[in-house]
């Protein structure tokens, strides 16, 4: 018997809705990963990909979703190398 276990913390959750251009969004909830996709069945795919298969973390959004990568520490440092080593 397959059981599902709970995410142990809020650590799996991702955000699934349309952006304001009818997009959809799968977007980590701090912001670690996330993309944007023709349509919802390849939105949920990755999501379930990147959170271990934790299907009830995965919590569609009414509301319109944009993409953020930035709202994460450690993509705003990973962003600030990358222009620094640009320039």
């Amino acid at each position: 018997m397959n059981s599902v276990e709970p995410p142990s913390s809020g650590s799996h959750i991702v955000w699934i809705g349309k952006n304001a251009r009818g997009q959809w969004v799968a977007q980590h909830q701090n912001g670690l990963y996330g993309g944007l996709f023709v349509n919802r069945a390849d939105a949920v795919r990755y999501a379930l990909f990147e959170n271990g298969h934790h299907s009830e973390a995965i919590i569609a959004v009414g509301c319109i979703l944009e993409l953020d990568m930035a709202s994460h520490p450690t993509a705003n440092a990973a962003l600030g190398e990358a222009g620094s080593r640009a320039a």
